[in-house]
């Protein structure tokens, strides 16, 4: 019998972050420096022949849009079609609300419960991390990918 896990995916920068949680913890990290687009499905083919998958989390912005589209429509495509929950947060929750480059010098950033873009002479490095404990009540079942680009100036 495979071990249920849980799934988290952070795909807005390379390299790509999939962690593999059991009742909660962290118990193995998956690292791709591939286009998510190529590697997503042949990381879950591997995934679905080891573990029994019971739900799926991800960053869904703010950061690449087209890293966060292919991951939303990857995602959303296998919450259906397996019947697999999907979750979503905001990536500040993954980089200890550092700034996200965004184009530019521009970064996201949050402020309270704000994203804005700010200006910066030198754009900080994000570096994204998966949490060793998974707690459900830090996502929302609103997946919607945070496509946040206001006004380039």
């Amino acid at each position: 019998m495979p071990k249920k896990v849980d799934v988290v995916l952070i795909t807005l920068t390379s390299p790509i972050l999939i962690g593999i949680y059991e009742e909660k913890k962290l118990i193995e990290t998956i690292e791709s420096d591939e286009k998510s687009s190529d590697v997503l499905p042949l990381i879950f083919k591997k995934l679905f022949k080891e573990y029994e998958i019971q739900k799926l989390f991800y960053a869904n912005g703010p950061g690449s849009f087209m890293a966060i589209k292919v991951a939303y429509i990857f995602l959303q495509s296998l919450s259906v079609l397996k019947g697999i929950p999907l979750y979503a947060r905001d990536a500040f929750y993954f980089n200890e609300n550092q700034p996200i480059k965004a184009i530019g010098k521009l970064c996201f950033v949050k402020i309270a419960s704000e994203i804005e873009t700010q200006k910066f002479q030198t754009v900080p490095e994000s570096k994204f991390r998966l949490p060793d404990e998974l707690d459900y009540n830090e996502f929302s079942t609103n997946t919607t990918p945070l496509y946040k680009i206001g006004a380039v100036g």
